[in-house]
């Protein structure tokens, strides 16, 4: 399939960057369906998002430029290629969180409570950009024999996209149809899917052939692993805080 939707006034328009702006906009629908649910101001969500994502692709940017130094350290002007490829699911989530965070600090807004809200359309986001690897035949694994496998410049490789698109799409399942309306404390929802999330990553990781690296190590699994524990202190921390206040 080719990479390339269409042109217009001269500019290839990529299924990559389609499939990430549907993500996107199906996240935010969903996140502002749920503001209305549980009482939270629909033009705070849309602010969040309207900073929140430009501020995510140049954090998922520049993570993927410092674990990839030694190519742009020789090939500067590519640094600002973003159409050339190169964004990092990591960063853009430490970038959102973070900016979510600092705004809901401004406006003297529940933090977790908005971040509940706000997270509700991330993992189906992403369930749908990931076809858009397929689509640039990147981010798949190593040669398979199992019948499930897709061919990659002649070779039978394991479709890693798929497993991950599989996985958030799982999760998002799990988060709105059970999680948002049976949660114990505000925070269970972000935490679950911080959790969940690196769980599959951390396994789907070590599949993979184009891996981010520091050293011999795969920079995702590490960020999976530290996801994993800090989403379960917060979790039995959060909810130790909850039960002493129904006390």
């Amino acid at each position: 399939m080719d990479r390339v939707a269409f042109n217009i006034l001269g500019i290839d328009v990529m299924w990559y960057g389609i499939l990430i702006a549907l993500g996107m906009l199906f996240g935010i629908y969903l996140a502002l369906k749920e503001a209305k649910r549980v009482g939270i101001s629909e033009d705070d969500v849309l602010n969040i998002a309207i900073i929140a994502i430009p501020i995510a692709i140049i954090c998922a940017r520049l993570y993927y430029v410092v674990f990839s130094w030694d190519y742009y350290s020789q090939n500067l002007r590519e640094i600002f290629n973003i159409r050339g490829g190169g964004l990092a699911i990591h960063g853009g989530l430490i970038g959102g969180i973070l900016t979510g965070y600092i705004y809901t600090k401004a406006k003297k807004m529940n933090f977790l409570k908005t971040a509940d809200t706000v997270i509700i359309g991330m993992p189906l986001a992403q369930a749908i950009g990931r076809w858009g690897n397929f689509i640039n035949k990147e981010a798949h694994g190593g040669p398979t024999t199992l019948p499930w496998g897709i061919m990659v410049d002649g070779i039978k490789v394991h479709p890693t996209f798929l497993y991950e698109s599989i996985w958030d799409f799982m999760i998002f399942l799990f988060i709105i149809l059970y999680m948002r309306k049976k949660k114990t404390y505000e925070g269970e929802v972000i935490i679950s899917y911080i959790i969940l999330y690196s769980i599959g990553r951390f396994f789907i990781e070590g599949l993979r052939t184009d891996s981010l690296m520091i050293g011999p190590l795969r920079m995702a699994q590490i960020i999976s692993l530290v996801g994993i524990i800090i989403g379960i202190f917060a979790h039995l921390y959060l909810k130790k805080r909850n039960k002493n206040k129904l006390i």
